[in-house]
């Protein structure tokens, strides 16, 4: 299959790979698009996106911590962003071997410092789980991996041949209206669409949506979880008090499976509260990643 078809639709979305800031790699499920920023010799920290948003989510962090004097790597899943959109089962299985063939093909040495986002605390906790000597500290942010009652669309969206008339006939305005309970404000929310909205243009977007959604990756981690907090791995865990997509009220089942580790509610701020809220988290997470 042709890298063409794997992600764009024409030549306009062509042309915005081309135009993409970063950079890419291939790895062995397709083309992933990164940044790498900050001294070779300092501590890694690679920040892990969430379940639509791509990588410029992370703007606010990724430059707060590369002045902080961290190696700072960020990049999109695939399906999002720049990233391939392999015709595959989207799982933890497949977004943890994403991250671990690009930690090897980056060449990074020593243990990392993980901060996940939502889909991307899942992840991070799978990693973490799975491959204990290569996290020295983890961040979790309105992070997903447990059970809870979803939205209605994406209860919906689920079931076979649904989700996909779903996702055809009325999937951008589905996705541009859930976009809002990202944040408590609006202060932010057009440049929030600005970054998601490029991707509806993509072929295979709304496909790895629905497989991510129907595969477990959002909510199959309660084990790993579990596993993590026995194993002691220093943690800081932020939630936006008025999150709506992974609900506040999650928080506490964190805390029980995860006892040791640090949590911060963020008022005014909804699911992105580092996005919404640098101001608050940054010096938190920096002071946890410096200790």
């Amino acid at each position: 299959m042709s890298e063409k078809r794997l992600i764009d639709r024409g030549e306009a979305a062509e042309a915005s790979r081309a135009a993409a800031p970063g950079q890419f790699v291939r790895l062995s499920d397709g083309l992933v698009h990164y940044e790498l920023a900050g001294s070779g010799d300092a501590q890694t920290v690679i920040l892990v996106s969430g379940f639509s948003v791509p990588y410029p989510i992370w703007d606010p962090t990724f430059s707060a911590l590369v002045t902080a004097g961290f190696q700072v790597l960020r990049y999109d899943l695939y399906g999002r962003g720049y990233s391939d959109r392999p015709d595959t089962i989207y799982d933890q299985d497949l977004f943890d071997r994403q991250l671990a063939n690009l930690i090897d093909a980056l060449r990074i040495k020593t243990p990392v410092d993980l901060v996940g986002l939502s889909l991307g605390g899942a992840i991070a906790i799978v990693f973490t789980d799975r491959h204990p000597e290569w996290v020295r500290r983890l961040g979790l942010i309105d992070p997903a991996g447990l059970p809870w009652k979803a939205s209605l669309p994406a209860r919906i969206s689920k079931a076979p041949l649904l989700g996909e008339l779903i996702m055809a006939l009325l999937g951008n305005r589905v996705l541009l209206s859930n976009l809002s309970d990202y944040l408590y404000g609006e202060a932010r929310y057009d440049e929030l669409k600005r970054q998601f909205i490029q991707q509806l243009q993509f072929a295979g977007f709304k496909r790895a949506l629905l497989s991510t959604l129907r595969n477990g990756a959002i909510s199959g981690a309660e084990a790993a979880y579990r596993r993590v907090g026995v194993r002691g791995t220093p943690t800081i865990l932020f939630w936006g008090r008025e999150d709506r997509v992974v609900p506040f009220e999650l928080s506490e089942r964190v805390m029980q499976l995860i006892p040791n580790a640090e949590f911060h509610a963020i008022a005014n701020a909804a699911h992105v509260p580092h996005f919404e809220c640098p101001e608050v988290v940054n010096p938190l997470l920096i002071d946890f990643l410096t200790r």
